[in-house]
């Protein structure tokens, strides 16, 4: 190209560049320019979830080794995702105050039959004075409901923590009768060796039972050696290590006492105190050798005053409970009580008695004992038995003198969460100057766990 007429054409591409570059893009323009803008957006949050899934992968590989999952085919590593992201959303529960929650529980259905001296409940912890038709059928009532919360971190390391159960045992157990109900329920301040509760639990002098799914509404052997009434409750638990394979376990608190286990309220319903602070205690002593060999050990004590009719009727209560595992295939559990007025926390509801104006402590002896065979991963074989002695001096005529209960069970794990379970069981009554009456029940129980 000749010299003089290559300039030309250089300053009319730059007068061109020029103009382009001052002009004002159209409003086609405009808007094929945003739309690349979220598409070039959208790709790059698209790419920051392939580089964390990659994190992830990586992660979950065994060390030393490349992932198994990153050597699987595409369409199968995508399955796995999908099913652990399906997994994750099925589990997250959403809190107002973003509090981790765990939802747990066992929908229970019970099929029974029980005998003529029932009275007409489905799984009495009495045998009736006066005989009556025998029951069957099935429910769902025995089904619980709970909650678990993470909380906070409070102060010198410490951990916030808590759980509530419910059931659906209220009501009159009619088809259309079963309410909710709260079993249950803690809030757990945590340190590495002391624990602080407010709860709605057992007694703190007899915290294990036996294991049953044919009585869940009540605990097994209620009334027949098993002090098992839920109250409120403070407690403080202080924990100390002997050594790697011992240690100590203490607790004490204040226990609300029901003064219907007097026996008298309905008698005197103005002058029976509503409710008694009893204070507690139990201190197990534990000691372990290996991983399959457990000693526990555990005295307690309760102390309380009933007030009827304007006088003091005490409930003094000494217990000792147990936990022998001598292999890995078994073990045996229980606990003895004896004391008196021990209706306030879960034993026969007739504590107390009035002679001649003057009221008396019902004295009482008691316990229950179970042996657990682990027959199987899956299978175990349960024992239990217990009874209550009252103190027939004590007593007005028409108590009852003396109240057994024994069962056995076999319990199978089909799968993680699902359990089955027959149990025969068979309480005894004895009453004052009554005779014994006696009713067996067999139950058949399938447990879906959540």
């Amino acid at each position: 190209m000749p010299r003089d007429l290559g300039r030309p054409c250089v300053a009319t591409l730059i007068l061109l560049f020029a103009s382009l570059a001052n002009a004002q893009p159209s409003p086609d323009m405009q808007q094929i320019l945003q739309r690349l803008d979220r598409i070039e957006a959208q790709n790059r949050e698209l790419m920051n979830e392939v580089q964390e899934l990659r994190k992830q992968l990586s992660a979950a590989a065994p060390s030393g080794g490349p992932s198994d999952s990153a050597q699987a085919p595409v369409e199968e590593r995508v399955d796995v995702q999908d099913h652990r992201i399906a997994q994750l959303d099925q589990e997250k529960i959403s809190s107002e105050h973003k509090l981790p929650i765990t939802l747990t529980g066992m929908l229970l259905f019970n099929s029974f039959w029980t005998g003529a001296n029932a009275g007409g409940a489905a799984n009495p912890t009495i045998a009736a004075l006066t005989p009556g038709p025998a029951d069957a059928g099935g429910t769902f009532r025995q089904s619980v409901v709970g909650i678990k919360f993470d909380g906070p971190a409070i102060a010198g390391g410490g951990k916030i923590t808590g759980s509530a159960y419910i059931d659906f045992f209220g009501g009159s157990g009619g088809t259309l009768s079963q309410m909710l109900r709260l079993r249950v329920a803690s809030v757990d301040a945590t340190w590495k060796n002391t624990t602080v509760s407010v709860a709605l639990d057992k007694p703190i002098l007899a915290p294990r039972e036996p294991d049953s799914l044919a009585q869940v509404g009540v605990s097994p052997l209620t009334s027949a050696g098993n002090l098992w009434l839920w109250q409120p409750q403070v407690r403080v638990e202080q924990r100390f290590a002997f050594n790697d394979q011992s240690g100590l376990r203490a607790q004490v608190g204040v226990y609300q006492t029901a003064e219907g286990g007097t026996g008298l309220a309905g008698e005197y319903p103005s002058g029976v105190a509503a409710s008694r602070p009893g204070f507690e205690g139990r201190f197990e002593f534990w000691g372990a050798s290996g991983e399959n060999q457990r000693i526990e050990i555990a005295p307690g004590f309760h102390v309380s005053n009933s007030q009827v009719l304007g006088q003091s009727a005490p409930s003094r209560i000494f217990s000792v409970d147990w936990l022998i595992r001598p292999a890995s295939w078994i073990d045996f559990t229980g606990q003895f009580f004896q004391g008196e007025n021990t209706g306030v926390i879960g034993g026969l509801r007739q504590g107390v008695s009035i002679f001649n104006g003057v009221v008396r402590s019902v004295g009482a002896a008691g316990g229950w004992g179970q042996v657990k065979f682990h027959l199987t991963r899956r299978a175990t074989l349960n024992f239990y038995g217990g009874q209550e002695d009252d103190r027939n001096r004590d007593l007005q005529p028409g108590g009852i003198a003396k109240n057994q209960a024994y069962a056995g069970n076999f319990m199978y794990r089909f799968g993680s969460n699902i359990l089955a379970s027959f149990e025969t069981s068979q309480v005894r009554t004895t009453y004052l100057n009554s005779g014994t009456r006696i009713f067996p029940h067999y139950d058949l129980a399938i447990a879906y766990l959540f």
